[in-house]
């Protein structure tokens, strides 16, 4: 049983970890590696941003709260009120020594947090209900597929690209990196807690797609004799003219893009035009400028141009 502890006038249910080598801190650190987060069902949020939107977004997920003591007594600091959230939540808060907190991970930042991983990844049925907040839900809805992505990095901020262009969801198809690797979570910066992720196979996604009547968009720069392929801004107009029905794009492997049968498989095909040299774009990229491209569209489209612009951060 923990003792109930206050550090100034915040009470916490823990007592200060200063020993790296304790199984607590173990289990912790064990989850940076892929098989230890298969086997418990659980992986890392490291650092404030991320930990914040967990214990707000996703509380009855995070089963524990890892501070550095140092931290947590600073008034008006991220991290106590963070700590105080927490607490407030009913979450286990462990303060911890400096040494012993970047022992579970040295990208820490201070805080961390262990969470189940069935709070980031969900099944198709969240998707048939857009979040009333989202600037577009009154029209269709609109997702963002990646099929055999693999890098960490892209899928973190395809995560973070959605959630900000004000997306329903983001699908994972084929075999995808695992959204619950540390540097998609980084990158992710606490996207994960606030739209739905799911994992499907191709038929899976193709016929969740037809039996939801969702419009699927290959995102390709050449397209398929079957399914030419149409500049993005012919894209969004032809979409603007349906009143925005609901629709997935769909974007390719890092190296090879989407297959040929991919493409064959959607209902329309779009790319992007370069006007300079460049002969493609990254996939992370490619997601930013099509989503906003439709997002901004939606906009103006729905809400007759009645919307705030916010702040970008870092």
């Amino acid at each position: 049983m923990q003792d109930r502890h206050k550090i100034g006038s915040m009470p916490v249910y823990t007592e200060v970890l200063d020993n790296p080598h304790a199984g607590r801190i173990h289990k912790a650190a064990s989850l940076l590696r892929q098989k230890n987060r298969r086997e418990t069902q659980r992986f890392l949020v490291e650092g404030p941003q991320g930990v914040r939107e967990a214990v707000r977004y996703a509380p009855d997920g995070v089963l524990d709260v890892y501070a550095d003591v140092s931290l947590s007594s600073v008034n008006g600091g991220t991290v106590r009120q963070i700590i105080e959230d927490a607490d407030a939540a009913g979450i286990y808060v462990h303060l911890c020594t400096g040494k012993t907190i970047s022992f579970i991970s040295p990208d820490s930042q201070g805080i961390l947090a262990v969470v189940g991983s069935s709070s980031v990844l969900t099944g198709a049925d969240h998707f048939l209900q857009p979040d009333p907040q989202h600037v577009h839900a009154h029209g269709g809805g609109f997702y963002i597929a990646c099929w055999e992505l693999r890098d960490p990095g892209n899928a973190g901020t395809i995560i973070r690209t959605a959630d900000a262009a004000g997306c329903d969801g983001v699908i994972l198809i084929g075999d995808c990196v695992d959204i619950t690797n540390p540097k998609v979570v980084r990158s992710a910066a606490g996207s994960l807690f606030h739209l739905p992720v799911a994992s499907m196979g191709e038929n899976e996604f193709f016929d969740f797609a037809r039996s939801n009547r969702i419009t699927v968009i290959a995102a390709d720069a050449y397209g398929t004799p079957d399914n030419p392929v149409a500049e993005l801004s012919e894209a969004v107009h032809a979409a603007d003219s349906k009143g925005f029905p609901s629709s997935a794009i769909l974007f390719g492997n890092e190296a090879r893009g989407l297959e040929d049968t991919m493409i064959s498989r959607c209902d329309a095909a779009v790319r992007i035009p370069l006007y300079g040299k460049a002969e493609s774009l990254n996939v992370a990229m490619s997601v930013s400028v099509i989503a906003y491209t439709y997002a901004m569209a939606r906009h103006v489209a729905l809400d007759g141009d009645n919307y705030t612009s916010e702040s970008i951060e870092q």
